[in-house]
């Protein structure tokens, strides 16, 4: 475990503190329009985290993610710094756990940043002296599911960036696999019956959704175990 906390810090620091001020631009302009343009325009409305509204924040978190994963190995290998990380004592799964943490915590983070950003200033700007909050249940069930978008992001990512050589080649094929994504869940939703959805609840739906990507990101996460193998990556 300490291991792998070596590999958060060690990453949390290539990522924010050795890129200065520009390394936190995307985030802050993120949570500036989760936090402050969105709810100034919805107003109180944005405080009920209805599903559109809730996916529109967890594609703010994925987004995120898929900003900065190309960067987990494809960037080491670029940099030339990826041998000196695998000729360490740190075990293979201790590194593979420790670069998708961090990748789904600073997605995750900037989210959850953005939510109380933007219940604080629904409550100054609408609250008339009152503190304005979201329904806890659907503001524990976005938590729960930015965590499971983002561990399915994360892992996507590491995986891509684990059998490509550059970031760039990362990054097309997130973009790629992530336009082909959306339309097959917009093809998707257009099959279902038209019934189907009156048989469950807002919040049945939501779960069932939760469970099936919990179920995709365990696959995703085996997969990527499996592949991570130190001795093909040292000699690529």
């Amino acid at each position: 475990m300490s291991d792998m906390f070596t590999i958060i810090w060690k990453e949390w620091k290539d990522s924010l503190f050795q890129g200065g001020l520009r390394a936190w631009k995307n985030p802050a302009l993120l949570i500036g329009i989760v936090g402050v343009a969105w709810p100034l325009a919805g107003k109180t409305a944005w405080l009920g985290l209805s599903p559109i509204q809730m996916v529109v924040v967890l594609w703010v978190a994925f987004f995120v993610i898929l900003s900065i994963v190309a960067d987990s190995f494809a960037g080491e290998r670029e940099r030339h710094t990826l041998e000196t990380l695998l000729a360490s004592r740190i075990s293979d799964r201790s590194i593979l756990m420790g670069k998708v943490a961090i990748v789904v915590l600073y997605g995750w983070g900037v989210m959850v940043v953005g939510l109380f950003v933007g219940a604080a200033v629904c409550s100054l700007a609408y609250g008339q002296g009152h503190v304005l909050f979201y329904p806890v249940d659907m503001l524990v069930l976005t938590l729960v599911m930015g965590l499971l978008v983002g561990t399915f992001g994360a892992t996507a990512g590491v995986l891509l960036s684990l059998r490509m050589s550059t970031v760039r080649q990362v990054q097309q094929a997130l973009t790629i696999g992530t336009v082909l994504l959306g339309g097959a869940l917009i093809g998707l939703l257009q099959l279902l019956p038209k019934g189907l959805s009156q048989a469950f609840t807002t919040d049945q739906v939501l779960l069932m959704v939760a469970g099936v990507v919990a179920l995709v990101d365990i696959v995703l996460l085996a997969l990527t175990l499996l592949r991570f193998q130190r001795t093909k990556l040292i000699v690529r």
